[in-house]
């Protein structure tokens, strides 16, 4: 075990204080403010970094537009941290600051870094679920909710030029796993050290998919709550706040069984509500969805233009090799 999750993303904005109140309004802990950055702290010990996109402080990439500009990895142990450092220096430029993080870009333009991050432990507690025949609550309402407070990052998500190049890297130097794989559109990869069907996915930047244009761009971050009625509660406050909601609306992805709920942020791109996806470990067989569009949904509330007809149901297991799934083909 080695990468934990995400430790930090820093966010490169336009307009600070908007993109502060948003991510206030979306239930994040705000840790500090000064007038050049905010710094929010999920339960879990993660990060979201707030700058302006001009700060000299801020990486650069090849990412346009505003959004995640960097992505700091959190490591289990300073011999992980080191191992990844010397596989990484054979390859690309990596530098260390005063504080022990590793920073590197891969050759696909998104800049990282690698920290010691001791994840804390986050509880909930869903309510059980009730079904014609089967009582699981008696005489016990759920939970009643006022907003959503994520407590976890679970996932971020670039497109970017050559998708599957970016895959190899991250696994021959990162020891990300394969998840899954949709033909032409993207693949989700695991960190090793997570149980979360994914921790990045990496889109093709040419697929014909909304927003792709060929550019290396953000598209989301993921932040975990703990089941639809917190995904819907935070849907609510956010437009009782004023802002805009999601053209989807609320769904659930079939690729990964996760419910979704996907909001404009004006710090770039969406800022996803997120929850009961699939969690997996080394045992799961990663699968190639040659219809990508049959691995996206499996149902959305506002139902988009390019779902108005039914996408065929099509996929197959990869071959697993040795030691684990990370090197399936594709």
């Amino acid at each position: 075990m080695a990468i934990t999750g995400i430790e930090s993303l820093i966010y490169g904005v336009e307009d600070i204080a908007k993109s502060s109140r948003f991510f206030e309004d979306f239930g994040l802990p705000l840790l500090e403010r000064t007038a050049d950055h905010s710094r929010f702290q999920l339960p879990e010990g993660s990060h979201v970094v707030i700058r302006h996109r001009d700060d000299p402080t801020m990486p650069q990439g090849k990412i346009e537009g505003d959004g995640v500009r960097q992505v700091i990895w959190g490591v289990d142990d300073e011999r992980s941290l080191e191992e990844l450092a010397s596989s990484l220096s054979q390859v690309v430029d990596v530098t260390c600051d005063a504080n022990g993080t590793v920073f590197f870009t891969p050759p696909f333009g998104i800049p990282m870094g690698l920290r010691l991050f001791c994840k804390k432990p986050v509880v909930y507690a869903p309510d059980p679920l009730n079904a014609p025949g089967r009582i699981n609550r008696l005489n016990q309402h759920r939970k009643w909710r006022e907003r959503a407070r994520p407590k976890v990052i679970n996932h971020v998500v670039w497109a970017i030029p050559d998708y599957e190049a970016g895959y190899t890297f991250m696994r021959d130097h990162l020891h990300f796993r394969l998840s899954d794989h949709q033909c032409g559109f993207g693949m989700y990869l695991r960190a090793d050290g997570t149980n979360n069907h994914h921790n990045l996915f990496l889109i093709n930047a040419s697929a014909p998919f909304p927003g792709m244009d060929g550019k290396v761009r953000f598209h989301h971050a993921n932040f975990g709550v703990e089941d639809i009625d917190e995904i819907m509660t935070g849907a609510n406050y956010m437009s009782r706040k004023g802002w805009d909601p999601s053209h989807l609306g609320l769904g659930r992805h079939r690729i990964d069984s996760a419910l979704f709920y996907y909001l404009p942020c004006p710090a770039g791109g969406e800022a996803e509500y997120g929850a009961d996806s699939d969690y997996i470990d080394d045992n799961w067989v990663p699968r190639e969805w040659t219809v990508p569009l049959f691995g996206f949904a499996h149902f959305v509330h506002n139902l988009p233009p390019f779902l108005q007809e039914p996408p065929a149901w099509d996929f197959r297991y990869l071959p697993q090799e040795a030691g684990g799934n990370d090197k399936g083909e594709h």
